[in-house]
């Protein structure tokens, strides 16, 4: 898969293709059907496909430093992983700032799609909207599809119990620490991945030693202390995890997930870690101090052998 921020880029490479447009966050069972949609209009017309990820989202860019927003599923090296996984041939990576925001939807169509991609089919959801204040959508597309000679369809929508797959639905189920029924709508176990960094060292001084990832996200979608299973490479152990905001230890706001990997001692920094949650143990909770901590700890790793000891 190739990824490309510029246009210019891919006009080096290819003359047309298909394309869909979308912040993709979480790539589940829907988006999987839209990126099923795309391979087969590939086949079609024996063009390559092309995903516009729009990043940073939207509301993150309206938002800025602070701002309230959705929380994330998937960061942005995620989301690459699990679209090459799925056979797509491109990712064009739509850097959304302030003079894209501005761009008009006439514009967008004109240099983006047409000029820029040469698109031969769109595939967008029915209510997608785009451009300066969202003027453009669907009927617009229609419209200049038939100018520009290129086809537009309509997004298949996949639902569950009557419900349409969201990455909405996804974040409650999450919060409520609903990790079957979201495995269900993924297609896959909810996971975090991210490179092992350097934290305080507290957890050493614990005697419950963490690998420390940064999650890569405004908000993150959980907050608490879990049961997961930490894979690396084709090895998987189990862990107590922490994700959020440490209250014990620091009050800086920085979030960060800190996972203490059972009967495992080796030097991780550097490496890939992909952190799967299971079970939910318990809210973070701000101690007293270090030893009430090290207790709590103590009796997390517990109920994490409890739980998934069978797993192992």
């Amino acid at each position: 898969m190739i990824i490309f921020e510029d246009t210019n880029e891919f006009s080096q490479l290819q003359q047309s293709c298909v394309a869909t447009i979308g912040k993709f966050d979480g790539v589940h069972l829907g988006h999987q059907l839209i990126l099923d949609q795309l391979k087969q209009k590939g086949e079609q017309f024996n063009l390559p496909s092309v995903v516009i990820l729009i990043e940073p989202h939207p509301e993150e860019f309206f938002a800025g430093t602070g701002g309230d927003v959705p929380a994330r599923l998937t960061s942005l090296q995620e989301k690459f992983e699990l679209l090459e996984s799925f056979g797509i041939d491109f990712v064009y990576q739509l850097n959304f700032d302030k003079a894209m925001s501005e761009v008009s939807a006439e514009n967008t169509i004109k240099d983006m799609l047409v000029e820029g991609l040469g698109i031969a089919c769109i595939i967008v959801g029915h209510d997608f909207r785009f451009g300066h204040k969202r003027q453009g959508n669907y009927e617009m597309l229609l419209q200049a599809g038939q100018q520009f000679n290129f086809e537009v369809i309509e997004t298949a929508a996949y639902e569950r119990n009557g419900q349409r797959i969201s990455s909405s639905i996804i974040r409650e189920q999450l919060a409520n620490s609903n990790f079957e029924l979201v495995a269900q709508l993924l297609g896959r176990p909810f996971s975090m991945k991210g490179e092992v960094v350097r934290g305080q060292q507290l957890g050493a001084d614990l005697s419950f030693p963490t690998c420390n990832i940064n999650p890569h996200r405004m908000k993150i979608p959980l907050h608490g202390v879990f049961a997961c299973q930490a894979r690396l490479g084709d090895r998987c152990r189990l862990a107590a995890v922490n994700i959020g905001y440490r209250p014990t230890i620091t009050e800086d706001g920085e979030a960060l997930l800190e996972a203490h990997i059972l009967d495992f001692d080796e030097n991780l920094y550097g490496k890939q870690l992909e952190i799967i949650f299971r079970h939910k143990l318990r809210e973070e909770i701000k101690f007293a101090g270090l030893e009430a901590l090290k207790q709590q700890i103590s009796d997390d790793v517990q109920q994490v052998r409890e739980l998934l000891g069978a797993a192992q």
